[in-house]
């Protein structure tokens, strides 16, 4: 079972810290008022580029993976369940296991339920945090399905309206 993954996002330094330490040079931060946009490369092998809402009060942070060519994956948007705060220029993340994969007009499908059970069983999360977990999923869950199973929707009935990049636009970063 690994521990929490802690992320910064230094937005003064244009910086992302991931969750392994490397400093990640940062494309675009931009604040909206319920939350803040990343977009950055990433030497990833099965994506080379990166974009994320972080949305405190939702706990929820809205990732858009650019996949290299070559990777099968279908998939508009990947939800990581996480604590998020804000201090100064710095944005944290505690990722609380939980991930919510979605394409558009399908069920959401919702993953690592069992991570989050060991995590609290394990004591690398508290109870009160796995609660926060469920409740944040389970919510997410309701909502984008009766928004036609479209996340965006629902987010917008929410007043959080999310921009994202032109793929056209997108340069993906070589991979390691």
């Amino acid at each position: 079972m690994h521990p929490v993954k802690k992320e910064s996002f230094v937005t003064d330094e244009r910086i992302n810290v991931d969750p392994k330490g490397y400093i990640r040079a940062v494309d675009e931060y931009r604040a909206a008022d319920f939350g803040l946009y990343m977009a950055r490369p990433a030497n990833h092998p099965r994506f080379g580029y990166l974009e994320s809402w972080l949305i405190p009060e939702m706990g929820l942070r809205a990732n858009i993976f650019h996949f290299r060519p070559h990777i099968d994956i279908t998939q508009d948007f990947y939800f990581d369940v996480a604590d998020i705060s804000v201090d100064e220029q710095t944005w944290i993340t505690r990722d609380l296991y939980v991930d919510l994969v979605s394409l558009t007009g399908r069920p959401i499908e919702v993953l690592d339920i069992d991570e989050l059970a060991a995590a609290c069983s394990s004591g690398l999360i508290t109870a009160a945090e796995a609660e926060r977990a469920i409740e944040t999923t389970l919510d997410a869950v309701d909502g984008i399905s009766r928004h036609g199973d479209d996340p965006m929707a629902w987010l917008a009935s929410r007043g959080i309206q999310l921009t994202w990049a032109d793929p056209a636009e997108i340069t993906l970063c070589p991979a390691e």
